[in-house]
């Protein structure tokens, strides 16, 4: 049942989801905000993998890859984006690079960014249980479409504080329809905005607090707010907790092995109804910084 459930979303003009989302990104700016690349002096990568709602037939399971640095004497920033989602019976493989320029703001900077890239969106249909065998809609083993997308953000920040909003998906261009600057006339895709800022205080000589949150609107579907609180101890371990709405509790850590590699993981509580047929989320991210620049940097990243 849940497989056909997925696959009549994609048939469907590719209604299901349409942006990954993950619980470890606020210790990776990149997987919300192009403007985010380019925002340390060194270039930063991440691997990580989410298997979501366990024993859940169908379940969701992604894996990204992201990097992205400075260039120019950090005037401007680079990114690659690449992620690989798989839904019961369809998969999402998405391919972005990101451009961002900063302009120096007062105490920080001021980073616009924009993303540009493709989403192959395949549904194995051989692997369907139907009972209209005639229906031309399942006939097959595969149905796909590629659509090239792109996205906007800005993102300020400075030593101790950041606010950034974006648009990951904000033009998009699917070959059944005619062109359009209008992202709902050029594709089924519809536009998702976000909102997100933290800050990092001192508690006290060896422990820094931060809180942040996120904000995710799309007019078609309720409001949803991630609200994080995260503790760095001697800025090596990090011990968060994150609550979003009508969604689950996420239990998160972080591991700065040195100045180059960090490891991370997060469990998800999950609090809506599907609680009752799975065992929760759980995420992994391996992280490595490079350059020479990450030498002379005296603390590891906060954000």
């Amino acid at each position: 049942m849940q497989a056909r459930l997925y696959c009549f979303f994609f048939l469907s003009h590719l209604n299901a989801q349409q942006d990954v989302m993950v619980s470890q990104y606020m210790f990776n700016g990149i997987l919300l905000n192009p403007a985010y690349s380019g925002s340390h002096k060194y270039f930063s990568s991440s691997l990580l993998h989410r298997a979501q709602w366990l024993n859940f037939e169908g379940a969701p399971q992604t894996s990204i890859l992201a990097i992205d640095g400075p260039l120019n004497n950090q005037k401007m920033g680079v990114g690659l984006l690449v992620s690989h989602d798989i839904i019961g019976v369809t998969n999402q493989t998405d391919v972005y690079g990101n451009y961002s320029y900063f302009l120096k703001l007062g105490p920080g900077k001021l980073g616009f960014g924009i993303k540009a890239g493709v989403s192959n969106y395949v549904a194995n249909v051989d692997q369907l249980v139907v009972w209209d065998t005639d229906d031309a809609l399942f006939i097959g083993t595969k149905k796909s479409a590629l659509l090239a997308k792109f996205g906007f953000g800005a993102y300020y920040f400075t030593e101790r504080w950041y606010a950034g909003f974006s648009i990951p998906s904000m033009l998009a261009y699917d070959p059944e329809h005619n062109f359009n600057l209008s992202l709902e006339s050029s594709s089924d895709i519809r536009k998702h905005d976000y909102l997100t800022a933290g800050y990092v205080f001192d508690a006290n000589e060896k422990l820094k607090i931060k809180p942040s949150f996120l904000i995710k609107y799309q007019t078609a579907a309720p409001t949803e707010v991630d609200i994080n609180l995260t503790a760095m101890y001697i800025e090596t371990i990090s011990l968060g907790v994150s609550y979003r709405t009508n969604d689950a509790i996420s239990i998160m850590a972080e591991y700065q092995a040195n100045k180059r590699f960090r490891v991370g993981y997060a469990y998800d509580i999950t609090t809506s109804k599907i609680r009752h047929y799975s065992s929760g989320t759980h995420e992994i991210m391996l992280g490595y910084d490079f350059g020479k620049d990450i030498i002379k940097t005296k603390t590891p990243r906060f954000f």
